[in-house]
């Protein structure tokens, strides 16, 4: 008898046949879109420079259309019926990103500079809701029989995910943010997305309900880990491999995890942090390495740290409890370690 294979591929092969399988549908699906948003969709994907013409910038690692075709192949499906809900997930990620650069400032994105920055504030929120109203036309066209479930699982996954972002917004206003408040925005902005491609997948793939929850709390705290991750990324993360400015995070004054960890620590160093997030002008640069110091001091990145492995730990249980394949869940729990586990 042949022995199961229960080791997976290297996280940069799955990475790559994902992009394989999911990249060309994704390019059709943004090819139907009319021609001013096709164009900024190009520029935000990569594809095509500032002028229209082909370029070979990076459109990410599409961590999240792998894990949709993983979650599918994990419940006994072929990741190939899972290619329309990916690039559903995909598109849905990219409106967001393309409003968060928008509402956040951010002028750089994978080391180029942001769609809004090079067509316009008006534009680039225009093409965010030109990917989100793709989104959910892929789905529905897929005939997939689980395309009506899907699309109210990815319909919930947006509403919780605006509403993450919109708390984020509005703690940069105030002065009282407490770290379960900031949890539960971030459950909402990024767990909530990476929980959905996970159910999706899952639904694809032909799981069972009890299959299509597990694999949803896996990237439902898969996702949490993620955000814990990417706010440290934001104070201390090389900008050759974030492609965003040094203390990005710092300079929006955002009431990130390790930032609120830090103010809510009762130590003088989350004081010190408290009065210079509340100065009149943003901190700029003495005073970003000063607040970074701080939220060091006061715990802010040790309790990140810990918290995001503490979740690592959990989203693998709920993979372990689905009953997955053997290889999609040896791969799904390399690209969990992998997005725990970024430089920074």
């Amino acid at each position: 008898m042949a022995k199961v294979m229960t080791t997976g591929r290297p996280v940069h092969e799955v990475l790559a046949w994902s992009r394989d399988l999911v990249g060309p549908a994704l390019r059709s699906a943004v090819e139907t879109l009319p021609g001013s948003m096709r164009r900024i969709a190009g520029y935000h994907f990569g594809w095509l420079d500032e002028h229209g013409q082909p370029a070979e910038g990076g459109g990410g690692k599409a961590i999240r259309p792998a894990m949709v075709l993983l979650a599918a192949e994990a419940v006994g499906g072929s990741p190939g019926t899972a290619v329309p809900a990916a690039v559903a997930v995909e598109l849905v990620h990219n409106f967001s990103l393309l409003h968060d650069d928008v509402m956040d400032g951010d002028t750089i994105r994978r080391h180029r500079p942001t769609a809004w920055s090079v067509f316009g504030v008006s534009a680039a929120i225009l093409a965010g809701d030109a990917l989100l109203t793709l989104a959910f036309d892929v789905l529905t066209a897929s005939g997939h029989p689980a395309a009506p479930d899907g699309a109210r699982v990815l319909g919930a996954a947006v509403l919780d995910l605006v509403e993450g972002q919109s708390s984020d917004t509005a703690f940069e206003t105030r002065d009282d943010v407490s770290l379960p408040e900031c949890v539960s925005m971030a459950e909402g902005k990024t767990g909530a997305l990476l929980g959905g491609a996970c159910a999706l997948g899952a639904l694809f793939g032909g799981g069972g309900a009890e299959q299509v929850e597990r694999l949803r709390g896996f990237g439902g705290r898969l996702g949490l880990a993620f955000q814990l991750v990417d706010d440290l990324l934001g104070i201390w993360g090389d900008p050759a491999v974030t492609g965003k400015p040094v203390y990005s995070d710092l300079r929006n004054r955002k009431k990130s995890l390790p930032v609120v960890a830090a103010l809510a620590s009762g130590t003088p160093a989350g004081a010190e942090l408290a009065e210079l997030y509340r100065r009149e002008q943003k901190p700029a640069g003495p005073d970003l390495l000063r607040a970074a110091e701080l939220i060091e001091i006061a715990g802010g990145r040790a309790w990140s740290q810990t918290r995001a492995d503490d979740l690592l730990v959990e989203a693998l249980g709920h993979l372990a409890s689905a009953g997955p394949a053997p290889r999609a869940a040896a791969e799904l729990s390399t690209l969990a370690r992998l997005v725990t586990h970024r430089d920074h």
